[in-house]
């Protein structure tokens, strides 16, 4: 038996669930190979965050590819036109916080590295619980990414199945981050606001703080993030 650590590309934004499924991915015992975007978001603090927590998290390899999803607009996180809500949304539509087709382009950039590194797994923190209504979060559409995957790789044709693992997928925010807790997360160094100023301090306003604030409360501890205010 072989005793070389199976590789996996870990998709790694500098957020909350991000971190956190890197720390499960480097528990199981995979060499992680973190992979983040700089796609033209408002909040690219994060990136700076992503690359402090591939570095304590002493990962094998940390790539960031650059991206323009702001050429296409369609999202208030790439379009300076469209504003981050600074409210709970009210209805149950796909919030302007939505990047088109963003999971997508992530995930196949993802298996792309993965095919060149020899990789069959791939790690996306993904969430159907406490997340913000993108369709590119649900379970159905990775079972037909995945599916996908493997008729059109090299890899899948040759009998090499890829994975895509989504250990967050059924779990609620606190229940996150009590796991990353566990597994010694240092959540301070991770940023999820929207609208994260140059600092990387949060707004505590949009959606995604006051779901990464009701978690903390969820989970039982105290909330590091650095707010505004």
């Amino acid at each position: 038996m072989s005793d070389v650590s199976p590789r996996a590309v870990v998709l790694l934004s500098g957020g909350l669930d991000s971190t956190t499924v890197l720390a499960m991915a480097k528990d199981a015992g995979y060499d992680c190979y973190a992979l983040s975007f700089d796609y033209g978001q408002r909040h690219n603090f994060e990136l700076e965050a992503a690359a402090a927590i591939a570095a304590q998290a002493s990962v094998t390899a940390h790539k960031t590819i650059r991206l323009d999803l702001g050429s296409i607009g369609g999202s208030a996180l790439t379009d300076p036109d469209i504003e981050v809500p600074q409210a709970a949304q009210s209805d149950a539509g796909i919030p302007v916080t939505y990047v088109p087709a963003r999971n997508t382009i992530f995930l196949s950039l993802a298996l792309g590295w993965a095919e060149v590194l020899g990789a069959q797994d791939i790690f996306i923190g993904v969430n159907a619980v406490d997340y913000s209504g993108y369709p590119d979060c649900r379970p159905e559409y990775i079972a037909a990414f995945a599916k996908m995957a493997n008729l059109a790789t090299r890899a899948g044709v040759e009998g090499q199945q890829m994975t895509i693992h989504t250990p967050l997928i059924a779990m609620s925010k606190g229940e996150i981050i009590q796991a990353g807790a566990a597994l010694g997360v240092d959540y301070a160094l991770t940023v999820s606001c929207y609208a994260a100023d140059e600092a990387g301090r949060a707004c505590g306003r949009c959606d995604a703080c006051r779901l990464r604030s009701a978690g903390f409360q969820q989970a039982g501890l105290p909330d590091p993030t650095r707010y505004l205010s």
